[in-house]
């Protein structure tokens, strides 16, 4: 697959059907159905250089947005109970999982889709291995989880893939036979591919244990732009108690979990007034963060089928790729998957949301749970 920038944005389209049973689910079985696309190194457009319009009215919704992203209000999970209106809460999460039945509970219908097939790996980092917390320098994963990712690593090719920097998300796992992707798939460090076609901006390289590796990184361009932006939202938002920005080499993340709800305007408004002056980049929203991207159409959808190709599994009969991440960035993937039919997103949360995933987890100990269910069929499988 080849991606040729000539220093612009590449688009990928393709208009090509795929097999809607390829994963063994009857279309009666799925939540919804979608119209079936698959990728293609064929085709290719060319973004712009302007701001989409979606940031246009960034300004008398961006207060809206970031409210809806991170809610606050009426969202309880087991530890408040004993609240007068967790019958209702608990009803409505039950009701939920009949759309986005629970991964732990399906486990079985998993494992029937997964005979005879390889199963290749990917993991959100925060929420989903780590728990969410107020600071994101402590968002530490337990000594357990990582036992588990790094048993379930033996068995089925495993990534990482967060929207934070790479190196720092390899710091917080520290198991060198994942492969990791940081800055939402804008950075990729995998393996040395199998594949004849290139991608731009795609090197060898050799990573801490000097294997050889491929190094992937499609924003590189614009990275001067990023560390440009990064100190001027620092220094921009340096009198809003509570904000944080966070370099992730490739995007910048703006903290705003410990801001007061008051003030999230200020936060948001804020960073709108820097990214007047860059027309190449583009604002999303996640759990309390606001995050200044590059106009790229890359993502970690994207990244997924990057590694699959490095790995040698894209567009096989015999692949079932499983996506597990809490964040709306993880439903780029969870869409790859399921407009392809060739795998499954499990959506891990405690409130009902919609998303484009096939499952459900409600938090990382389901997670932590889920995986040592698989490595345990796995290894059961080759007795």
């Amino acid at each position: 697959m080849d991606l040729k920038s000539n220093h612009t944005s590449p688009v990928l389209t393709d208009t090509s059907t795929l097999n809607n049973t390829r994963l063994g689910i009857h279309s009666a079985l799925l939540p919804y159905a979608h119209n079936a696309s698959a990728f293609s190194p064929t085709l290719f457009l060319t973004i712009p250089r302007k701001r989409p319009s979606t940031l246009d009215d960034v300004r008398s919704s961006l207060f809206d947005a970031m409210k809806s992203s991170s809610p606050t209000h009426n969202i309880l999970t087991k530890e408040f109970n004993t609240d007068p209106t967790s019958s209702d809460v608990d009803i409505s999460y039950r009701n939920w999982t009949f759309k986005y039945p629970s991964a732990l509970a399906s486990f079985e219908q998993i494992a029937n889709n997964a005979k005879g097939k390889k199963i290749a790996l990917f993991l959100d980092y925060d929420g989903t291995l780590s728990p969410i917390v107020d600071n994101p320098d402590l968002a530490f994963m337990s000594n357990a989880m990582r036992t588990t990712v790094s048993n379930v690593a033996q068995y089925f090719p495993t990534a990482i893939i967060s929207g934070r920097s790479r190196d720092k998300v390899y710091e917080f796992v520290g198991l060198s036979e994942l492969y990791y992707a940081g800055s939402h798939g804008m950075d990729i460090m995998g393996p040395v591919r199998t594949s004849s076609s290139e991608y731009t901006n795609c090197i060898r390289s050799t990573d801490k244990q000097g294997k050889e590796v491929n190094l992937f990184q499609p924003a590189s361009e614009f990275l001067p732009m990023i560390e440009e932006v990064l100190e001027s939202l620092i220094e921009i938002t340096k009198d809003i108690p509570g904000a944080k920005v966070e370099n992730n080499k490739f995007c910048v993340s703006v903290h705003y979990r410990n801001v007061d709800e008051k003030s999230w305007a200020s936060v948001g408004q804020s960073v709108e007034e820097i990214l007047k002056e860059y027309p190449r980049l583009r604002l999303t929203h996640g759990r309390k963060v606001l995050e200044v991207r590059p106009i790229l159409d890359w993502h970690k959808g994207k990244a997924v089928e990057f590694l699959l190709e490095s790995l040698g599994l894209m567009d096989c009969e015999d692949v079932l790729p499983i996506y597990v991440g809490d964040d709306r960035t993880d439903e780029d993937a969870f869409k790859v998957l399921r407009e392809g039919n060739r795998g499954f997103g499990i959506i891990v949360s405690s409130a009902p949301k919609e998303s484009n995933a096939f499952y459900s987890l409600r938090d990382p100990s389901e997670v932590m749970e889920f995986l040592k269910t698989l490595a345990m069929w796995k290894k059961n499988s080759e007795l």
